[in-house]
């Protein structure tokens, strides 16, 4: 028992360390000042130690992402800091109603192709948002990119983005004084590198912001995108977590504990936040596997920003810049883009209809924009709404109809129940999309981790092509160990 408890406080720990420059970075992003590091840093704290209490993904970390961060950034250029604070508030009530009125269960729904779209969008937008500052100190931001590719082929142990920060920093402070003298006309060099500035050093306190039934209203449609995005990126990462760990997690829980994260966060000058994926895999593949590790992370970043503000004023915003462009290329689905070229018509238009609205839209838009194409694709491909799943008797198991993003979960979640063998025919499978070949590509690589022992018999053709074409290697040796010898004659 205490060496579980150890193992989760030090993976907490890790995840701090990853967390730090992350939530500075998309602090001062969203505000534009030097004052969005602590709200970066308050909305890691509050809203990460609130929703890892209160969720219902166990080990999930919360804090701020790309997705809320690109809304939060217009919220508060609209209505300012304290109207924005009102609004995480306001947010995070709409979660806790998400969750009561049991809405966390549609994010099965969400196709693949939107998803992967979306999230290729959101980074677009980050990207795009940091070239002023590259252009101003082009060869700070490539610099601490290289670093960190460089880092983490060379470093496992120490988080990429906090060697970058630490070295890059501690090389333009010992430059300094020398490009003082260094000038271009009348300007010394220096001038052209912009840091973050002092920041105030205080214990977080509550903040109640001033509001009036007007501002209420202006507030509410601001709200409700806040709260629709960080449902959606935390259930999203929710599924990813459920994918790495085996489990399942409470859609609706974790909707509630995020709307309290959110509120908590408002109330002590956060910014608003939503289950964060690279921070949630951090934390489960260093042993994180309960709330205790991810409100661990919260409180460790509670202690460090008592005293961080005379280290952080000398960071540079380009090195922040730099670690938020790696961050963004790496919230692309690189997977499916390199697939276009073999994966479903349809779902490559809905996916990159998706992410440029996304980009040149709104992001709530792009969602409902993507999942209607979705539900357009799929009438016309198939003549079935959804796939339904029989029990043949003892272990064995058909699926009829399309298997699509509208009948992955039900299917697989019926199938998945403890057993240590499973027969399953395809048979009569007469469609299936993205969504449908990655839930069946996941279920056999957990169905192999398990130790179960799956079969799976009668392919029709145009299923063995789409499983072979979206796989990767990996899943490919793993596929001819469950299917009949038909697929090792189509690779």
């Amino acid at each position: 028992m205490f060496r579980r408890i150890a193992n989760e406080i030090l993976s907490g720990l890790t995840v701090a360390i990853v967390a730090l420059p992350l939530a500075i970075a998309f602090g001062i992003t969203a505000t534009g000042t030097s004052e969005g590091a602590l709200v970066g840093l308050y909305g890691a704290i509050f809203a990460g130690f609130f929703a890892a209490l209160f969720g219902g993904t166990p080990g999930q970390v919360t804090g701020p992402t790309g997705p809320i961060t690109v809304v939060a950034t217009g919220v508060i250029a609209a209505h300012g800091l304290e109207g924005a604070f009102l609004a995480f508030i306001m947010a995070g009530a709409f979660q806790i109603l998400f969750g009561l009125c049991r809405l966390g269960s549609l994010i099965r729904f969400i196709p693949h192709p939107v998803v992967s779209g979306f999230m290729g969008g959101i980074a677009l937008i980050i990207i795009l948002g940091e070239f002023d500052q590259v252009q101003s100190s082009f060869l700070v931001a490539a610099g601490t990119i290289v670093l960190m590719l460089v880092s983490t082929r060379v470093i496992k142990s120490v988080p990429a983005s906090l060697i970058a920060l630490v070295i890059m920093t501690l090389i333009l402070r010992l430059t300094d004084s020398l490009l003082q003298d260094v000038r271009v006309g009348p300007v010394p060099l220096n001038t052209a590198i912009d840091y973050i500035g002092q920041i105030p050093e205080s214990i977080p306190s509550v903040i109640v912001p001033e509001f009036s039934g007007s501002l209420i209203l202006t507030l509410v449609l601001p709200a409700l995108s806040i709260a629709l995005l960080g449902s959606i990126d935390s259930l999203l990462t929710s599924v990813v977590m459920d994918n790495i760990t085996g489990n399942r997690h409470r859609s609706n829980k974790e909707l509630i504990g995020q709307g309290l994260g959110n509120a908590a966060s408002g109330l002590f000058g956060g910014l608003a936040s939503a289950g964060a994926t690279v921070r949630s895999v951090v934390n489960v593949r260093n042993g994180g596997r309960t709330a205790l590790s991810a409100a661990t992370h919260s409180v460790i970043l509670l202690a460090l920003v008592v005293g961080l503000g005379a280290v952080v004023q000398y960071i540079p915003l380009a090195v922040l810049s730099g670690i938020l462009i790696l961050t963004a290329f790496g919230m692309f689905d690189w997977e499916s883009l390199r697939k276009t070229h073999v994966a479903p018509r349809g779902d490559v238009v809905v996916m990159f209809a998706t992410m440029i609205i996304t980009v040149l839209v709104d992001l709530t838009v792009a969602v409902a924009v993507g999942v209607v194409l979705a539900l357009i694709v799929h009438v016309v491909k198939s003549r079935r709404r959804k796939a339904s799943i029989v029990h043949d008797g003892a272990d064995t198991y058909s699926v009829e109809g399309p298997l699509s993003f509208l009948s992955v979960d039900h299917v697989f979640t019926t199938l998945r129940n403890g057993r240590t063998h499973l027969s399953l025919s395809l048979k009569d499978v007469n469609y299936m999309d993205m969504s449908g070949a990655k839930a069946l590509l996941t279920f056999i690589d957990h169905s192999h981790k398990s130790g179960v022992e799956l079969d799976i018999k009668d392919l029709p053709p145009h299923v063995a092509d789409r499983l072979i074409a979206l796989a990767n290697e990996e899943q490919r040796d793993k596929l001819e160990t469950v299917v009949e010898d038909r697929l090792t004659g189509l690779r």
